[in-house]
């Protein structure tokens, strides 16, 4: 008997996995803090016997290695990936055994498209295929994205991801329970996914790879391509070097006066609270992103690369996941952090700033009783804006706002998102940078019914 165990990564929207029988187990795709990975093991009573990579991650930095040096698992990592660093290379139809008793086995199959090395993984069970971990190979509904590698050989890919997906139905049998790393909110997914779970039998029937022809198919997959997040092109580098073990202890504690000092200094202090608290009285300069969002995908996405960042948290426990998520993403380490309320952030004498929320109905009133001055920035990406937008918005993506603070006309800026998260982190940045900002904390599917006029692109 057999157990497969899932390992959710949130804030990522990706999955790792613990496969194995009763003594030993593989572990997929691990994140960088392998701490899950070992609890998960020790609670099944099982030894990790071996860590695979489907391929070299461009959205976390991998805990593979760290994993396989704790454990003295065989580090499984395929062939066709350039790394700096002992591990078992893999190559197509390579099996290594799991666990005898269970009668389980691993056997690589090569999928790329995802990248040109990519290997999906076949668990059997006494010579019978009954899953496959399939990285960013074959997703839920979808595939992962083809132009994270090479510009140039974006197009080359998403045919072998077309090809790859057409080989794993046909070499494996329709109840194989098909694992994906990527697809649950990942950027590394080329499309939407739907669902929790799937088989390569669901995946044959509906999953655009497998029913249309490869041209119409990667017509369609390039079409839907959306922006990269700009902290991609760091991580496969750090995972072909080998990441070095997580510090994950606590940061020195800054005072009022040292949290000042690095606003000055231009270094960025974050606050981890919810956009409401944040909006209702912050430290002046300071940026929300917050703690239970997508906080290491959006501050990694935005801050300049290597500059030093301050946390502000309600509580140790807030800081703790906050720093587990930004080492997932290669912020190692955070310069100084503070906990508590955001009154004793500051030095004595000084105000917290604040700035006022909203709804798209608010928005709506306020244009019918003459809206002048009033600019409506749009922070979503190009790809949801296609979708309609409200007349007369300014466009500028969250992910390049920081840098094109300028192309925001002037008056009283009311910012929107999809939902509302991001809306405050850019709400944060226009009020760190002085201006009259008003945070559209509601979802865009209200605007219409607020009387606003939502075009189509």
């Amino acid at each position: 008997m057999f157990f497969v165990e899932t390992l959710e990564i949130a804030g990522l929207g990706n999955r790792s996995y613990l496969a194995g029988g009763g003594r030993t187990a593989v572990a997929v795709d691990p994140p960088r803090d392998v701490e899950q990975v070992l609890a998960a093991a020790a609670r099944r009573g099982v030894r990790i016997s071996h860590v695979v990579e489907t391929h070299l991650h461009n959205d976390y930095v991998t805990g593979g290695l760290e994993l396989a040096r704790i454990t003295g698992a065989a580090y499984l990592v395929p062939a066709g990936a350039s790394v700096e660093f002992a591990r078992t290379a893999v190559r197509d139809g390579d099996r290594a055994e799991i666990d005898a008793d269970a009668g389980l086995a691993l056997r690589a199959l090569a999928t790329p498209g995802h990248t040109p090395h990519h290997t999906s993984y076949v668990l059997e069970e006494n010579g019978v295929d009954v899953a496959v971990f399939t990285g960013g190979s074959l997703l839920i509904g979808t595939v992962g994205r083809p132009d994270l590698v090479e510009p140039r050989l974006t197009e080359e890919l998403a045919r072998a991801q077309h090809a790859s997906a057409h080989r794993l139905v046909a070499e494996l049998p329709d109840a194989a329970a098909v694992l994906p790393t990527h697809g649950f909110g990942s950027f590394c997914a080329a499309g939407g996914t739907t669902g929790e779970s799937t088989t390569i039998g669901a995946e044959r029937a509906s999953n655009a790879a497998l029913t249309r022809e490869v041209g119409a198919f990667v017509a369609e997959l390039l079409a839907e391509l959306d922006d990269i997040p700009a902290y991609y092109a760091h991580m496969g580098p750090a995972n072909a070097a080998g990441p070095a073990p997580v510090d994950l202890t606590p940061p020195a504690v800054a005072d009022a006066a040292e949290i000042a000092e690095r606003l000055a200094a231009g270094e960025w202090v974050v606050d981890l609270r919810h956009r409401v608290a944040f909006a209702e009285g912050h430290v002046a300069g300071s940026l929300n992103f917050e703690g239970d969002g997508q906080l290491a995908t959006y501050l990694a996405w935005l801050i300049p690369w290597g500059k030093p960042v301050t946390l502000l948290a309600e509580s140790a426990g807030q800081l703790a996941d906050a720093q587990r998520e930004l080492v997932r993403v290669g912020i190692e380490r955070p310069a100084a952090a503070a906990t508590g309320d955001p009154a004793g952030w500051m030095r004595d004498g000084e105000a917290l700033a604040s700035f006022p929320r909203a709804t798209f109905a608010d928005l709506g009133a306020r244009g019918a009783r003459g809206g002048d001055g009033v600019v409506v920035l749009d922070v979503r990406r190009d790809g949801e804006r296609a979708n309609g937008f409200i007349a007369g918005s300014v466009h500028v993506p969250l992910h390049t706002l920081h840098r094109r603070l300028q192309d925001v006309p002037a008056g009283q800026v009311w910012v929107h998102c999809a939902g509302g998260m991001r809306a405050a982190i850019a709400a944060s940045l226009l009020d760190a940078a002085g201006r009259d900002v008003v945070a559209v904390d509601d979802s865009f599917d209200a605007a219409e019914r607020a009387g606003l006029t939502v075009r189509p692109a």
